[in-house]
């Protein structure tokens, strides 16, 4: 972990997931987001007591596990706040929501596992709460209420509103919750005018244009993808086999939720464009394009 300043009170520290901390006096600071993990939460703290600086409050941008897996150990040695955006921080209280959510039911063992759910964490609602400097914005799709903050030195942290082009190149499909949703973010994001852009598990820019149309531009052609594959009635399951093939993922019980969750947003999405449409016959459920 570096890290690294942006601006009079602005730092993050990178990280595989970015790590914001705004000054809001000498010695105080907020967290924006924590990690994947304890050990993540650790390497902060760490940071924090060689800036000899306090850990007043941290700010859950949404509650997969990578970003409020530090929570617990660092609320635990500082007794700071946690605040979160509504359906976010029900899941960060509750984190046996995530893994049930993806796989639509309670989750069997392999998926109780630290990537897919952190250590719950006790957290207050982000309205009227946030300190002076700081300021959040809505970033859904992602996830139900995902948001971003922006700091008093113009800087925008992201959350994950936007994937690399490296990941992209290399997965093709990554995590939506709403795929439209998401549509609408990246047109937000394409209205913003920051000085520096800090997306969750990218390099810091002060230009995300070219990474906007990257990501709008793989949505759309996942979408042709699905419904090609549709061309033809097809279960979920086999919709889901012929993705991992199209694209050469490696399928295991991860994935499978991760992906599969996707997926169904993709149908959703499209079912309710008007693109796709199903039948179910012989007690089984087929979508075909329309």
């Amino acid at each position: 972990m570096e890290l690294v300043k942006v601006g009079e009170k602005t730092y993050y520290i990178k990280n595989n997931t970015n790590i914001g901390v705004y000054k809001v006096s000498d010695n105080d600071v907020y967290l924006i987001d924590t990690g994947n993990d304890k050990e993540a939460g650790k390497k902060i703290l760490k940071i924090m007591t060689e800036q000899e600086w306090n850990v007043k409050g941290i700010i859950s941008t949404h509650s997969h596990a990578d970003h409020i897996g530090g929570n617990k150990v660092i609320q635990d040695r500082t007794n700071c706040i946690i605040l979160a955006n509504k359906i976010e921080k029900c899941f960060t209280e509750f984190p046996i929501l995530e893994p049930s959510l993806l796989y639509g039911a309670y989750p069997f063992k392999d998926l109780t596992n630290k990537f897919l759910m952190a250590k719950e964490s006790s957290v207050i609602s982000i309205d009227k709460n946030l300190p002076d400097g700081l300021e959040y914005f809505n970033l859904k799709g992602h996830s139900f209420d995902m948001i971003g903050i922006k700091t008093s030195d113009d800087v925008y942290f992201l959350a994950d509103s936007l994937v690399s082009a490296e990941t992209i190149k290399k997965y093709h499909v990554f995590f939506l919750h709403d795929v439209k949703e998401y549509l609408n973010t990246l047109d937000f994001l394409d209205t913003l005018n920051g000085a520096l852009y800090i997306p969750s598990h990218c390099e810091a820019n002060n230009n995300i244009t070219r990474l906007i149309n990257i990501n709008r531009e793989k949505i759309f052609e996942i979408c042709d993808a699905i419904c090609d594959i549709c061309n033809k009635e097809k279960t979920f399951e086999e919709i889901l086999k012929a993705v991992f093939d199209k694209y050469n993922l490696t399928m295991n019980a991860n994935q499978y939720v991760l992906v599969g969750s996707t997926i169904k947003a993709y149908i959703s999405y499209l079912y309710n464009e008007d693109k796709l449409t199903y039948n179910i016959k012989d007690n089984k459920m087929t979508w075909i394009v329309k």
